[in-house]
This record gives structure tokens, sequence and C-alpha cells, in this order.
């Protein structure tokens, strides 16, 4: 095999060595290299002297020289492939094999995990606005075997401020009830409802078989289309309707907003300027609107009979919990599980709070919050106002209540 050897003088000549014969053989430069090659007594240049390329030692550093190596033949390309394909597919195959040992894996956990290690799905506990303070759940991947959703058996449909997320918190007690987490606004938002009733199912808890599901949204005790569209999904199903003075309740709604609109650094209003206007009530006010409960519940009486709807007091509910719960029990047809070690009244936030499972947890710090004071005579305009429709409102529902 011959080889071609040529070189280029860029600057100054080296120095010749007396014999060629005795200087150590080069590595030979790689073909377009801009540098000279290293020998083992440093910098070099080739000479044109030995068709053996040799290195002549301490050459200046401006000589570059480059050597063209002849073609590989086909042996020796196929001595270097066969070896590197082999590399390759060792590679292949140890990844495709961690790949399904993965899913093995995962399968094996989803299908053969004990109970104790499969967590909760979500429920009426996950933190979050007007939910339990210091609660955290942390959703699973895989359902509690044995469990499926459905839409509810139960909805608590009102009313704005009057105790549902109370009242759904103490029921969520029972065993035998899983409730949903956030408030749907399925049946009273146009935008909701054109999902379809799949999209609502999927928003309720897994439950199982011996479980009924509830769901909470206060809009719906005032919504106009609310009844027809809850009836058109189960004509049986048992309505829970929670009420307090309504008074108290268009007080409470403002102080709502009041704190809502602070902490949104909006601008915000006395609740005389909103409860009256030009010297007058403002009966046009939706807070007060809100309280019209005569008004909503001959809607709701239009597509549910009466027997279906439960009338929670939340005014005694706040006193004392568990007889207005035990009432619900009965009203569900629930085996009585929630007793009153389930209850004890913080003197801090000024209302009862629950116990249950090992823990004590108390209602969102949005709730309960204190009132601001009202101007007593337009408190009794406000009582005024309220009292015939308080009147036909128990006419309605055939019993009474103490409000003002």
């Amino acid at each position: 095999m011959s080889v071609r050897i040529s070189s280029t003088l860029v600057s100054q000549s080296c120095t010749q060595t007396s014999s060629l014969s005795s200087a150590p053989p080069a590595t030979c430069m790689p073909p377009g290299s801009s540098s000279a090659s290293d020998c083992s007594t440093g910098k070099s240049r080739w000479l044109r002297a030995s068709a053996t390329p040799h290195c002549q030692p301490d050459c200046a550093p401006g000589f570059v020289t480059s050597l063209r190596a002849p073609p590989l033949d086909t042996a020796t390309l196929l001595l270097f492939a066969i070896p590197v394909f082999w590399l390759l597919s060792l590679l292949l195959s140890l990844s495709m094999a961690g790949l399904l040992g993965s899913v093995f894996l995962l399968v094996l956990q989803t299908y053969a995990a004990p109970p104790e290690f499969v967590q909760v799905w979500p429920s009426a506990s996950t933190s979050g606005p007007g939910l339990l303070a210091n609660e955290t759940v942390t959703p699973s991947l895989v359902p509690p075997p044995g469990t499926s959703k459905h839409t509810p058996q139960s909805i608590i449909i009102g009313v704005r401020k009057g105790g549902t997320r109370a009242l759904l918190e103490m029921l969520d007690i029972h065993p035998e009830v899983a409730a949903a987490a956030t408030e749907v606004h399925f049946f009273d938002w146009d935008e909701n409802y054109s999902k379809g009733l799949e999209w609502y199912r999927e928003l309720m808890p897994y439950s199982y078989p011996h479980q009924i599901t509830i769901e909470k949204t206060p809009g719906y005790f005032t919504s106009p289309l609310a009844p027809a569209r809850i009836r058109a999904m189960n004509s049986s199903i048992r309505l829970l309707l929670i009420l307090r003075d309504p008074a108290e309740r268009v007080i409470s709604d403002y102080t709502q907003v009041y704190f809502n609109r602070l902490e949104n650094h909006k601008p915000v209003q006395a609740i005389e300027d909103m409860l009256v206007r030009n010297g007058a009530l403002n009966t046009r006010y939706k807070a007060i609107q809100r309280s019209l409960y005569d008004v909503h519940m001959r809607n709701w009486l239009l597509h549910f009979p009466l027997e279906q709807i439960h009338i929670v007091d939340g005014d005694t509910l706040i006193r004392d919990p568990l007889p207005e719960l035990q009432k619900v029990e009965c009203f569900l047809e629930l085996p009585p599980r929630i007793v009153a070690s389930n209850f004890y009244f913080n003197q801090t936030k000024g209302f009862y709070c629950i116990r249950s499972d090992g823990r004590e947890r108390c209602l969102h710090e949005s709730k309960g919050r204190p009132h601001p004071p009202v101007n007593s005579t337009v408190l009794q305009q406000l009582r005024s106002y309220f009292r015939q429709h308080n009147r036909n409102f128990y006419r309605l529902v055939g019993r009474t209540f103490n409000w003002h």
C-alpha cells in the first residue's frame, strides 16, 4: 500500500535533523486538520524523506502538514459496522424491556394494591373557599375498588347564606354519604347545563353501592329553571332546603359581598345605602329578592311535591345541630350514625365545629363573619317587608319558624 505525503510551509522552516531514521513514529493527522500532529517529543511536521512518516521534533510553530489516508475496503467497513449494529440492538432491547417492565409494575400497582395503600378521592372535605380549614386531600389516580360515580340522589338546593356548607359538612360525617366537593351550578347556569348530564356525573365523588351522593348549590333555590331541570334528571330525588331568618340572611349576604370586594380592592357601600334608595326600601336589591322564600317555593312546588322537599331550620342548626341532622337522616332514610360527640362548640369562632375520625375541624374562616351594625330604622323596614312573605311561606309548607 502506497502513501502520499504533502507538506506546506506557512512560516519559517524547521531545522533539518541529521538522521530521519531515528525520529520517533508519528500519529497521522486527520484529513482537513489545521494543526500539526503531536509527537511524544513536541510539535512536529511530516517529512517527504521516507515512505513511512516520521515526526520531526522541535518544529517551528508555523509549519503545517497533512496526510491523505487511503479509502477503507468493504471488509474493513464490515469489521466496524457489525459491533456497532450489535451494540445499538442491545441498547434498543434494554429500552424496550424497561418500558414493558414499567407498564407491568403500573398494572400490578393498580389491581393488586392492598386497601390501605389506595387513596380516597376528594369529597366535601377538600380544602378551598368555603370548605373546611386545614383540610388537604391528595387525589388518587385509582378510585377505591367497588366504587363508581352517580348523579345525586339528594341535592341541597339552597338558600344562599342559609347554612348550606355547614349542612353538607355535617352530613359528610355519615359513613353512607358521599358529598360533592364543590358547588357545580349545573342546573342554574346555562353554560354548564349545555355540557350534558355525563359532564355533571363526572363531577360527582366516587361512592360505594350503599352510599348516597349529595350535591349542594345554593343558587338552585332562586333559579327559575332549576326545578324543571332537576325533575327531568330524577323526578324522585330528595331535596334539602336550609333557611334562616330572611332579614338576617340579607345582612349575611351583604357581608359576604362586602368582604369579597375588599379582598379584590373594589369600592364598597354601607349596607344602608344598599337597602334604601330614595328614602324607601330597595326591594330590587338581589339580597332582598333571594329572601322572598314564598316566591321561590311556589316555583319548586310546581315540579315537586312537598314530601320530597325537607326544610332544615338554619337558625336551629347553628345553635344545636344534632336534632336537625337527625331529621335529615330520617328524611334520607339513612341509619342513625351522627351523634352528639361529633360536635363541639368553638368559643373563639362562636359556632359548632365537627369532630369525626379522630379529627377536629371547623368551617372555613370566611364562614361566621360578624355582621356589620345596621341602622335600627332600616332594619325594622326590612323585617316589616318580609313579614307577609313569611306568612305566605308558612302556609305553603305547613309549618312556622321563629323569624322576626
